[in-house]
């Protein structure tokens, strides 16, 4: 047979063999029994829930049900000061929670990867995805890396010349081996070091050989060091060494010092929703006090406009009796105390939302039985900041700021390093290595009995060192151009440009942002000033007018509006006081001062022994250390040691003011007394449970018995 026929007749049968695989089979298929699809609507096509062995939560599980105006209770009192509710929140916060539930929950709940918590500082130091590394996995980049392989094979060849030995047409067997290990270290300095051992075995039944089988090997160490582009340590460190294996070196952010810094960053965002998490517990906490107050306040001017619709109710029942009553002041007294009522079971709920909302944000459940009351009261001192020490403050202490500063020093190294790259690719290249051949790998001696000099251990002859091998030289390459390494470096520029751009505009934001806080600060005083004084003012109208009221001088309607008037000036009061002390809280948030306002302090969990043992003999190391005047570091020390500049502080930031006399017009902010229970009725007893949400005493009947 020729040939081509062949070649033809494989080439048909490969072609019909493809066809039959493309064709799909038209013959009709039977199945045993009746088919029943409701496995694919029901099971295939529902939704999965992962198998995972992971209890529910008991806080949410074991909560009782939340606290509503159709459900009273006669809950316990828990007197919660504010540095309580600190402590809780930090050790409740795994998970730090921030304000706005309902605006945030979706958010939350949909993407829970975006939530701050305590494990991010950690994520970060142990990242190993690209852009992402953390300290340890850049430093593997010098980490000794050890290879080593091993390969067996056999080979079977009919032998078509007869120089190759034996018989024309018979068959020639190959056993081959190789053996392969090496280790391999990185140097900060951008150098590769290497040291490989490696055996070939041969065996074959071929006579023209010398040896029917045979190792051949070496012992080799290789240096190879860049010269221009990615050499040096400081490249190094902040690039991280050079990859072979691409044709182009791919960004310059892979360092141990970029890696550093990153781990910085990812502290000062931990550090953030830290304060933000004491930022907003403050706040609610003084909403909890003056949702408090303003259900005080909600109460007394029902119990007022109460007394004075059974007054007006006695005085109808009686035909009158009182000069200027008419029939309509008992409907208007009426209206006033269901008006007062509605106010009184809104604000209710408001302390049962603001409650939830601090149970919330401090981790705890929503009902374990108790009613969070405030146990402390807001400051009723002027507190007057120095303008320059706070703005000089603020740019030292803000944390954005730093997180920013951090950012461009970042960014600043990491132009540095695209700007090592727009050079040649000229590297030093060489290699020594010891040679080996023998019969056998291991041997008694070299005699072989065949040749003079002894070739049957192949690691005697490698002890020996008689063959040796080396090389030296340079590999040179370079885009024509470098026209991506001058975009990078390009790009670096203007980014460090557009992050000192923004920090400038961050910091005018900062003093803006302390200029505004102040003027605030100012306002809620005087506020809280002018609404005590109208208070007091407020309540001497009420007494007057009642007075006025029983003589006849002036009408009911009179009255019931000098009531209303009472209760709107107490809860402008409280409103403005409350206010008041979240801008001073504010003050500090802005300022940057905010935790150690609260005396919290941000550190590392414990160590393990081998690190104290590891940290200590650093710390010997340093303590007797002699400082090199000819070494210096590469890249030079980026960290401050404390804040930056000095700063000329005011005698004491909370200045007392002295309190203004007494006078009709004006009077000093006084000191509050603790709230009452939210469901406390006049007479201070706390609710029956009864639903009413008071203890009063019965609503006035008419003759009927029914409530007019």
């Amino acid at each position: 047979m020729s040939l081509a026929r062949t070649v033809r007749r494989s080439i048909l049968l490969l072609l019909m063999v493809t066809l039959a695989g493309c064709i799909e089979s038209k013959r009709p298929l039977h199945y045993l029994g009746h088919a029943d699809l409701e496995h694919y609507k029901e099971t295939a096509t529902g939704i999965s829930h992962p198998d995972l062995d992971i209890e529910m939560s008991a806080d949410a599980l074991g909560s009782e049900e939340p606290r509503t105006l159709l459900n009273h209770r006669k809950d316990e009192v828990w007197e919660v000061s504010l540095t309580e509710a600190i402590h809780l929140a930090m050790a409740n916060s795994t998970i730090i929670r921030s304000e706005s539930a309902v605006s945030l929950a979706s958010t939350r709940l949909a993407n829970p990867d975006s939530i701050p918590t305590t494990y991010d500082p950690a994520i970060q130091e142990s990242g190993v995805l690209f852009g992402r590394r953390g300290v340890e996995a850049a430093l593997s980049d010098f980490d000794t890396q050890l290879t080593t392989s091993m390969l067996w094979g056999k080979n079977e060849t009919v032998q078509n010349s007869p120089f190759f030995g034996g018989t024309p047409g018979s068959t020639l067997t190959q056993d081959s081996g190789q053996f392969r290990t090496g280790v391999e270290k990185q140097f900060a300095t951008g150098g590769t070091f290497s040291i490989a051992h490696q055996w070939d075995y041969s065996g074959v039944n071929s006579a023209a050989s010398l040896f029917p089988s045979s190792y051949t090997g070496n012992l080799g160490a290789s240096y190879r060091h860049p010269l221009l582009a990615g050499s040096g340590v400081e490249f190094t460190r902040i690039a991280g060494p050079i990859r072979r294996n691409f044709r182009a070196i791919t960004g310059v952010s892979q360092g141990v010092t970029i890696a550093r810094i990153n781990q910085d960053l990812s502290l000062a965002d931990f550090e953030m929703s830290v304060r933000n998490l004491l930022f907003d517990v403050e706040k609610m906490y003084w909403d909890l006090y003056l949702a408090y107050r303003l259900y005080d306040a909600a109460v007394t001017a029902r119990n007022s406009a109460l007394r004075s619709w059974r007054e007006a109710e006695e005085l109808r029942k009686a035909g009158g009796g009182r000069p200027g009553f008419k029939p309509a002041d008992e409907a208007q007294a009426r209206d006033q105390y269901f008006l007062t009522r509605a106010a009184v079971e809104v604000t209710l709920a408001g302390i049962y939302t603001e409650e939830l909302e601090l149970r919330r944000i401090l981790g705890l459940p929503v009902n374990d039985g108790r009613v969070i009351r405030p146990a402390e009261e807001p400051s009723t001192a002027m507190f007057v900041p120095d303008w320059r020490t706070s703005v000089a403050e603020a740019l030292t202490r803000r944390t954005e700021l730093r997180k920013q500063k951090w950012n461009i020093k970042s960014l600043a190294l990491q132009l540095r390093a695209a700007r090592g790259l727009v050079k040649p690719q000229l590297d030093f290249v060489s290699s020594y290595r010891v040679n080996a051949f023998g019969d056998r790998l291991l041997g008694e001696n070299d005699r072989d009995g065949l040749t003079l000099q002894g070739h049957r251990s192949a690691y005697e002859s490698l002890s020996q060192g008689n063959q040796t091998g080396w090389n030296m030289g340079f590999e040179f390459s370079m885009p024509l151009g470098f026209r991506s390494a001058e975009a990078q470096v390009r790009n670096y520029e203007l980014r460090v440009a557009k992050a000192r751009d923004v920090l400038a505009s961050m910091e005018l934001d900062i003093s803006h942002e302390i200029a505004t806080v102040m003027q605030f600060l100012a306002l809620r005083y005087k506020t809280a000033q002018s609404s005590y004084n109208r208070r007091k003012a407020a309540s001497e109208r009420m007494r007057l007018f009642t007075l006025e009221l029983k003589a006849g001088t002036v009408t009911l309607d009179e009255v019931l509006r000098a009531q209303a008037s009472v209760a709107q000036a107490e809860r402008d009061y409280y409103t403005s006081l409350v206010d008041y002390n979240k801008q001073i809280a504010h003050y500090h948030f802005r300022k940057g001062t905010l935790l150690d306002h609260y005396n919290v302090h941000l550190a590392e969990s414990g160590w393990t022994p081998e690190a104290y043992r590891d940290a200590l003999r650093r710390a010997w190391s340093r303590s007797y250390a002699i400082d090199s005047k000819v070494h210096h570091t590469e890249p030079e020390e980026f960290e401050l040691q404390g804040y930056d500049g000095h700063l000329e502080m005011a005698p004491s930031e909370y200045e007392e003011i002295p309190q203004l006399e007494a006078t009709p017009l004006l009077e000093p902010v006084p000191e509050l007394q603790p709230a009452p229970p939210a469901n406390a009725d006049e007479t201070g007893d706390l609710d029956d449970g009864d639903g009413s949400g008071t203890s009063l005493t019965p609503l006035p009947t008419d003759d009927t018995g029914s409530v007019p």
